[in-house]
Formats: C-alpha cells, structure tokens, sequence
C-alpha cells in the first residue's frame, strides 16, 4: 500500500480528523484561556480598578448622573441654550475630575487592546471577526 493510500484511507476512516465535538472543545477551552490572559492583563486590571474607584467617587458619580439627566432633558425638550449651558460646564468638571478621566483612559486602553485582538482574530481566519451583521428590520 502507498503512502497516498494510507492518508486516503486515513482520512476516510476518519482517524487523526478531529470531529466536530472535539474542535468545538478546543475552541472553548482556548476561548477560556483567551480570557483568562485577558483578566489577567495589566490593561485589564487598571480599567477594573479605575472603574471600581469611579463607583466609590461619590462626587464623581453624582457628576455623571446630573450630566446623563441634563442630556436627557436635552432629549426630550429639545435645543435649550440654558440646558447646553449647563452641560457645558458638566463636561468642564468632568473634564477637570481624576477620577472619571482615569476611568475614561483605561477603558479607552482597554478597548484598544480588545480592537487588536479582533484585528488578530480577523486576520488569521480572513474575513472580519468581530463586524456588525445588520439586524433589525430596514
């Protein structure tokens, strides 16, 4: 018998092909390490610590709640020059807070790190991993 026909009965037989089952496992068990590595990362701790010192900032939070209640009247009553006025300052103080720009640059660092590792994905399974595939009705 040829070495052509033991790789042809080989794969016929389905010895040395991984099922189905098995490449589903793989992919699960690397996904699990992927985020594993990941939570583990500098990038990723800094954003979980930023982010934890933001919800114990009691000013900080009370900064971003009026500012989300003062876009949401925006919203609704439309365009008024006092209400954008305000926001204005809001976005100054914020701005102007630690506490909220820390959280801000390590979730912007954190979202890098995760668009490069779509980038990595997409590359290596050639087409674009991580891309909006519509959804809804129009």
């Amino acid at each position: 018998m040829s070495d052509a026909q033991d790789v042809e009965g080989t794969a016929e037989d389905g010895v040395g092909v991984p099922d189905e089952e098995d490449v589903e496992a793989n992919v699960e068990a690397a996904l699990r390490e992927f985020l594993d590595t990941l939570g583990e990362s500098e990038t990723y701790q800094q954003f979980v610590e930023a982010d934890e010192a933001l919800q114990n900032d009691d000013d900080a939070m009370a900064l971003l709640r009026e500012y989300q209640r003062k876009q949401q009247q925006m919203q609704r009553g439309g365009f008024d020059e006092s209400v954008m006025a305000e926001l204005k300052q809001l976005q100054t103080e914020m701005s102007n807070n630690e506490t909220i720009q820390r959280q801000q640059a390590a979730q912007a660092d954190l979202i890098e790190l995760l668009q490069q590792t779509n980038d990595t994905i997409s590359d290596e399974i050639g087409e674009e991993f991580a891309r909006s595939t519509g959804g809804g009705c129009c």
